[in-house]
């Protein structure tokens, strides 16, 4: 999977916790991860003050540059890929009912689809202990706070966008429209081209609406 870099967030005013039921997993997980409540309190600090820098995301890896006074320091957070027969256990389960990849491609991460895929042995979201942190500031322990911040936006990311919790997971967009369209099926099969530019132009809509929600603050809980 090729690296995709997303834009800096603009600063936030509201809680940095995130907006839907995926997203709030995801903050769960920075939680356990986090080694106390002050370095938590204060990655969220950051976040919110659009402290982090551009985020990239690449297959098992997640790294941004944070700013705090006049010193910049480099996070990287490593999480652990799906393994190859896992891919195709999650493959199947999205191919498993026709709405699933219509729903990602939308914006949404269905709970029925992350249980199925759990009982096939596929954990999608992660859990704290999986969450690995490193930033070259000089705090004792990881993560840092400038690892809590990076992972606080990231969830503002997977909150607009499923895929780039796949993407990390190391399962990019392409690759699972591809590996779909060879089961043929979700609605990937030759013929249903402009079925496939629908759902690109109201995936498109969605993560327009969500990043205004973002910025404003308004979409968080």
């Amino acid at each position: 999977m090729s690296t995709v870099t997303h834009p800096r967030f603009a600063a936030r005013r509201s809680s940095a916790k995130a907006a839907t039921w995926w997203g709030r997993a995801w903050v769960r997980a920075v939680e356990e991860a986090a080694f106390s409540e002050g370095d938590l309190k204060r990655g969220r600090q950051l976040a919110r003050g659009g402290a982090v820098g551009a985020i990239s995301v690449s297959a098992g890896r997640v790294v941004a540059a944070v700013v705090e006074r006049d010193d910049a320091w480099t996070v990287t957070i490593a999480v652990p890929e799906l393994e190859a027969d896992s891919v195709d256990a999650f493959v199947e389960v999205v191919a498993a009912e026709a709405g699933r990849i219509a729903a990602l491609v939308s914006g949404e991460l269905p709970h029925t689809l992350v249980e199925h895929a759990e009982e096939a042995g596929v954990e999608l979201l992660p859990y704290g202990g999986e969450l690995a942190a490193d930033c070259n500031c000089d705090h004792w322990t990881p993560p840092c706070p400038h690892a809590l911040a990076v992972l606080t936006q990231f969830a503002w990311l997977v909150d607009a966008d499923p895929f780039a919790l796949l993407g990390l997971r190391g399962l990019a967009r392409d690759e699972l429209l591809a590996r779909l369209h060879e089961l043929g099926g979700a609605g990937t099969q030759d013929g249903n081209l402009e079925e496939e530019a629908d759902l690109d132009s109201a995936a498109d809509a969605v993560r327009r609406a969500r990043e205004l929600l973002l910025e404003s603050g308004d979409g968080a809980s």
